[in-house]
């Protein structure tokens, strides 16, 4: 199976944005995931193809966009799992131990999932990307608490690494009724 190639850019001009955008589809064949404004008045563009591709379009939106980059990423492997849950939720039966990663960016959200997926032993259930939340961005796991715990500490780190950690919690056995409003 080829590896899931990644690419992410947030610009804090929406106009860049859209000019990026176009002059990425122009450099390479991509496919876009996402593309559109976000609060506060920021453009993200999520993209995905081989390897060449996401880098030739990755180098190229990072050249027009130049200091109006607030944060990117480029993940040539991301885990499976991170792309089924952006901007989607996906349905678990598991409730032992829930886990929330928030940041300050979309690429440091995704970023952070990708990284707690591979620690393994978790399920995620949700990457949100930034729509009210004044540019920020989550990640929802669960999975068995040591699991969740190991998860959620990884994830954390690259996100602090970037400045871009917002906080963190873990809930080990939620309540049932917390459920419906996680998932």
């Amino acid at each position: 199976m080829d590896s899931i190639v990644l690419g992410v850019l947030e610009f804090s001009s929406i106009a860049i944005g859209y000019q990026a955008l176009d002059e990425m589809l122009k450099v390479a064949p991509i496919k876009i995931i996402e593309a559109r404004t976000i609060c506060p008045g920021k453009y993200l563009i999520v993209f995905s193809g081989d390897v060449a591709s996401v880098e030739y379009s990755y180098q190229k939106g990072f050249e027009i966009g130049k200091e109006l980059v607030v944060d990117s990423l480029f993940l040539p492997r991301v885990h499976e799992n991170v792309i089924h849950a952006i901007g989607k939720k996906v349905l678990s039966e598991e409730w032992n131990a829930i886990g929330i990663i928030e940041t300050l960016s979309v690429a440091s959200s995704i970023e952070a999932g990708d990284t707690a997926a591979k620690v393994g032993g978790i399920r995620i259930i949700e990457i949100r990307l930034a729509i009210g939340f004044g540019g920020k961005s989550y990640v929802k796991i669960q999975g068995s608490l040591d699991a969740v715990e190991a998860a959620i500490e990884a994830g954390s780190a690259k996100a602090i690494t970037k400045g871009q950690l917002c906080m963190k919690t873990i809930i080990p056995r939620p309540h049932h009724e917390v459920k419906q409003f996680f998932m």
